[in-house]
């Protein structure tokens, strides 16, 4: 059985939290190998806000859009390297 990277996913495909976390982990490794994005991870984005399901598999769990991931792993990676701006989002 082959496995699909979600780098591979079509733009409109909602991704699980894992699916999530995998495509998250592989763009920031395109930012000079910056940390690994855990699904707990994932799941602390929503926990504070800066990722909102877009909808809910068959079993109730969160599907993420790549747009809505793409902002929330942006912003996450911007406040790591810039403590100042978690104090003055804008």
């Amino acid at each position: 059985m082959s496995t699909t990277h979600p780098k591979d996913y079509a733009p409109g495909r909602l991704l699980t939290t894992q699916e999530a976390a995998l495509l998250a982990t592989h763009w920031r490794a395109l930012f000079d190998g910056a940390a690994h994005v855990s699904p707990g991870a994932i799941r602390q984005w929503r926990h504070r806000g800066r990722l909102t399901p877009r909808d809910l598999d068959h079993r109730g769990r969160p599907l993420y859009h790549r747009d809505d991931l793409a902002d929330a792993e942006r912003a996450t990676r911007d406040i790591a390297l810039n403590p100042a701006l978690a104090l003055n989002p804008t």
